[in-house]
């Protein structure tokens, strides 16, 4: 009997890991970052935002790679988390604001 409860909270826990999978998403998004420090900011942000499983990204390329759970998140709402902190997302302007705010260096032109 403990066998089949055991064997049943493994197959439980199989359908569960497959269902979640099944939202996880990847994506890859062009930013107009220029350095380590955007990418520091850029990196931090995402990583911390509900939803979102891991982001990295490229500085040579200019592109964060992000993992999320499309259940959570929508790539939508990823771009505007980045235009919101100063940075282009694809096709999204940074917001303006935000974009003045960041250090001289940060800004376009700034390096």
């Amino acid at each position: 009997m403990k066998f089949l409860m055991a064997l049943m909270a493994i197959v439980a826990l199989t359908f569960n890991s497959n269902a979640e999978d099944g939202n996880k998403k990847e994506a890859q998004i062009q930013t107009n970052a220029q350095c380590g420090e955007c990418k520091e900011r850029i990196e931090n942000k995402l990583n911390y935002t509900k939803g979102i499983k891991f982001a990295e990204m490229d500085l040579t390329t200019k592109i964060v790679t992000v993992s999320y759970n499309s259940k959570k998140i929508t790539l939508d709402e990823i771009k505007k988390v980045i235009s919101e902190i100063g940075y282009s997302a694809d096709d999204v302007e940074p917001v303006k604001a935000a974009q003045q705010a960041l250090p001289k260096c940060c800004q376009p032109g700034g390096h």
